[in-house]
């Protein structure tokens, strides 16, 4: 079977990271990254999870816009900020 080169750019410390993850699995990075595009290509599908970090929701961010605002219009005193929970 015929092979090729794939180039791919990472952070320094997510590199050494990631080689000494490989390593203790008694893994190369080449033969992590091969099991990855193998096992994508026979799911058609990413092998795990992918979210965003729920900090970040449109609800949270919600919240913490209404407690800034109550914050600065009470001069920083301390306040709380009610949920539907």
């Amino acid at each position: 079977m015929a092979q090729t080169i794939v180039s791919v750019r990472m952070d320094d410390t997510l590199k050494r990271d990631f080689d000494a993850v490989c390593n203790e699995l008694g893994l190369s990075m080449t033969t992590a990254i091969t099991m990855l595009a193998k096992k994508m290509t026979r799911e058609k599908r990413l092998p795990f999870e992918v979210s965003v970090d729920p900090f970040y929701s449109d609800e949270n961010m919600a919240r913490l816009r209404k407690s800034i605002a109550q914050m600065e219009s009470t001069g920083g005193t301390i306040h709380e900020v009610k949920t539907d929970d």
